[in-house]
This record gives C-alpha cells, structure tokens and sequence, in this order.
C-alpha cells in the first residue's frame, strides 16, 4: 500500500471537526482512512511533544495499548505455521512452572480470553514502583491457587493471557518476542519502523508521549507499572505503518484471526484472535481498541470491502 492519499474525500471537513478537540498545542492524534489498497485520508493534529514543541505527523509511532493483541495472536499464528506449536498445545508445556490449574488451559484458549487466568493487574504488589516485563507476570501467577473459570466454559478478557503468549513465543522461537516480531511479523508487512518497546534496548522514532489533562494544564502521564508488558500492549506504531499492516491483512494474511470464534459478554460481538468481531448494520467488522495511560486507539476494518479507519 502507497502511503499517500490517493483521492480527496468530501468528508475531510467533518473528520477535522471530528478531531477539533486535539488541534494546536493539545496533546495530538492521527487518522487513517484506507480504501480498497488506497489511502484516502491520512491526517494528525496537535502535538506529539508538548515539552519539546514536536506536532503529531503521519508517521509519530503511539503506543497501542491493546491493539498490540492482533501483532502478538499474528506471532503465535506464524510459528503455528511454521509447525512450531499446535494451537491446542497445553500452556504448561511450554510455561511448565504455572501450578496444576493451568493443566486444561490451551494456547488457542488464551488467544480468545477463555483460560480463566487470574488478571495480573489484580495480584501487583502493594508498594511495587518497578515496571512489570512479561516474565514478571508469569512469576506473579505462579503464586495463584484457582482461576476465574475452567478454560474453555467462559469467556473474560485477559491481559495476562496475552503476556503468556509473548513468553510462549520467546520460548518457542528462542529470540526476544521483540525481535521475533521485528523479523517474522513486521518485516515481511514492510513496517520497518514498528515495535515492541522495550526501555533500554530500542528507540521509538518520532515518539508520541502520552499526556491527561490536569486542571487546566496537559500532565504528562506516559508510562504506568504495566507499560513494559509487551505481550498485551508494548508495541508503538505509525498510522502509515498501519497502513501497511493493513494491505498485508487486505491480502489474506492472518484472515484465520478476524473469524468470529467466541462468544463475548456483549451479545453482538465474538472474539477471534486479537480482534474483535461483529455486525454493524449488516456489515462484518473487525476492530479493536487499546487504552493505556496516556493513549487511547482505536482501529476498525470492513473486510469484505477492504476498508479500514485507524
């Protein structure tokens, strides 16, 4: 996909004064609108940095909370491919320190938020100041003794699930899930510029920092104790690396992930694997949403139309 817009649409006005509200000095955001393989509109507003006075572009990389799931659920399903593991390998076999509970529990169950696994954000520690990494959670669990449910009889979404997967991946692969994701998912989508994050070891280039509003001042508030979990919400993308994820899943490239395969606690919507799926006005979407401190994304595609807004 071409990363310039293609035509002009009559909409451009009202999608600016959709966007009024992150004009200017604001802390900012970036549309896309793709069409068919074309992009059609393509715009940021406001500011990526406010400190430094660095106005949100196309290619400012945010960080995407939980949209990260779809990137995550896509390495799982390349090493599927690539007869690496089964979907309904047991998690233990490959996390073999989890305690008995997790004997039922599948990958395939933690990719649709069936597993059960405790949330990891209910079992921090009082008083912890360091950011969490994804063996962290696992550490965390460990010290579990039940489950919300018996793996595959509800449904109850799971960031923990997602930080497994990340491991089970490193495992699996032996590469950091960073790296994996830079090499076997990133690279053949053409996003050279996308990734896991990790402080340290990577540089976001052209960095959105994340901001909430106190009193009548922006704070900048970038960064909580579970903003180092990559599995369930570490990568940093642009909206024109967006949209070459999206020509990659237009050309049929993890469509397996977008089936509507479990029932959700809202009756019009199922889950696949890292993407949400329902009817809207008789059309199938596939979307997904991710909020974290100091961001909040939102992506949703039409797939029998090959249209997508980011």
């Amino acid at each position: 996909m071409a990363v310039s817009c293609a035509s002009s649409t009559r909409n451009d006005s009202e999608i600016d004064a959709l966007m009024r509200d992150y004009r200017g000095t604001n802390p900012g955001a970036s549309v896309l609108v793709a069409r068919g393989g074309d992009v059609v509109f393509r715009k940021s507003y406001g500011m990526a940095n406010i400190e430094a006075g660095i106005g949100a572009s196309p290619s400012t990389h945010y960080r995407l909370a939980s949209i990260t799931k779809q990137f995550t659920a896509a390495a799982i399903m390349t090493l599927a491919e690539n007869g690496r593991l089964s979907f309904d390998d047991p998690v233990r076999k490959h996390l073999p320190s989890l305690p008995m509970w997790a004997e039922p529990m599948t990958i395939r169950h933690l990719l649709t938020h069936t597993s059960g696994v405790i949330d990891y954000e209910s079992v921090i520690p009082k008083g912890m100041t360091a950011q969490l990494k994804d063996a962290e959670v696992l550490g965390m669990l460990e010290g579990e003794t039940t489950t919300y449910f018996p793996a595959g009889t509800s449904y109850r979404y799971s960031n923990t699930g997602y930080a497994f997967l990340a491991l089970i991946v490193e495992r699996v692969s032996g590469m950091r899930f960073a790296a994996f994701l830079r090499d076997q998912v990133f690279g053949p989508a053409g996003m050279r510029s996308s990734l896991a994050h990790e402080d340290g070891m990577s540089t976001v280039p052209g960095r959105a920092y994340g901001y909430s509003r106190d009193g009548e001042r922006w704070k900048r508030t970038d960064q909580s104790l579970t903003s180092a979990v990559l599995g369930d919400g570490g990568i940093y993308a642009s909206i024109d690396e967006l949209a070459r994820w999206l020509a990659a899943l237009d050309g049929g490239r993890f469509a397996a992930a977008a089936e509507p395969l479990v029932a959700t606690s809202d009756q019009e919507v199922h889950y696949g694997f890292g993407w949400r799926v329902a009817e809207h006005r008789g059309r199938r979407t596939a979307g997904h949403t991710g909020e974290t401190m100091g961001f909040r994304n939102a992506m949703v595609r039409f797939p029998e139309e090959r249209l997508a807004v980011v």
